[in-house]
């Protein structure tokens, strides 16, 4: 399978009480499809999956796979820092019908190469297409070059999503082996695009999905000045989503275009005014409020 184009790495609305929205989750589904996007990536770290027990994970990937009824791929965040724990999940988000799992590397016990690649590899071998998420700033873990490439010679390891902030590691990556890459950071998509990743995960997708999904699009085309354009206009946005810890500002720039509740979980918490004010003069700027 291939995962070319742009998926949305989605937030989980709550409601004032702190329970899962699922009304207000249709609705972003929906509007995402609307406007072009090509996947959704539900319960990773911008669906606040720490806080999530595994009852409501499941749920959520639940009705991920229903809403979205093959309209669009759904990359489901099973990953985990336990071997056992991210087998479970993926057994059972596999029962409900996702497309590819995004395994994070684990965090916190901070794995060998050696731990790294028996870790995914276990989870490969459940039959389900495998993203490898390289996010060394949360986890404190990189995937080496070498491990990448071990880990691509297992059919079911069809990816690896790239938040590094090292656009060089695209091309180290697909010269050392055969696998897509996918830009893990908007703001980066379209330089690791022009090194050959073949989309992006995103997180400003949730708030100008048509903008994200036509950089992408434009971009796989060859178009290449028509996405600089894009990228150029909607950077600070890109930026503007990371003034705080992913995903309070997103669920922030949702909450105040009604959307949804600016609700979270703790430990995450809404974003001191002057962060909050800088974000809606950014929104405003784009006249997306």
């Amino acid at each position: 399978m291939s995962l070319k184009g742009a998926h949305t790495a989605i937030v989980t609305p709550f409601n004032i009480d702190g329970s899962v929205d699922f009304a207000k989750y249709r609705e972003l589904i929906e509007f995402q499809i609307d406007n072009g996007i090509d996947g959704i990536v539900p319960v990773g770290t911008t669906g606040e999956s720490p806080t999530l027990n595994n009852t409501e994970h499941m749920k959520v990937i639940e009705q991920t796979v229903q809403i979205v009824n093959g309209r669009a791929k759904v990359i489901a965040g099973t990953g985990a820092n336990s071997t056992s724990e991210a087998v479970e999940l993926t057994m059972l988000a596999k029962k409900l019908g996702i497309d590819a799992t995004l395994q994070v590397t684990p965090y916190y016990n901070k794995p060998n190469q050696e731990g790294l690649y028996r870790h995914f590899s276990a989870v490969a071998d459940l039959g389900v297409p495998v993203v490898l998420y390289n996010v060394p700033g949360r986890s404190c873990c990189e995937i080496a070059i070498e491990t990448v490439a071990r880990l691509a010679q297992h059919e079911m390891v069809v990816a690896v999503k790239e938040a590094g902030g090292d656009v060089a590691r695209v091309r180290q990556i697909l010269d050392a082996c055969d696998i897509e890459v996918l830009s893990g950071d908007d703001g980066l998509a379209l330089p690791m695009m022009r090194d050959g990743a073949i989309g992006l995960i995103s997180v400003a997708s949730n708030v100008v999905p048509g903008v994200v999904a036509s950089l992408v699009h434009t971009a796989l085309e060859g178009q290449w000045d028509a996405a600089q354009l894009l990228h150029d206009r909607y950077i600070g946005l890109f930026e503007a989503m990371f003034i705080d810890t992913n995903p309070i500002p997103v669920k922030a720039a949702l909450a105040m275009q009604g959307k949804i509740e600016e609700v979270y979980r703790l430990p995450l918490c809404s974003m001191e005014d002057a962060l909050k004010q800088d974000l809606r003069e950014v929104l405003s700027g784009l006249e997306l409020l």
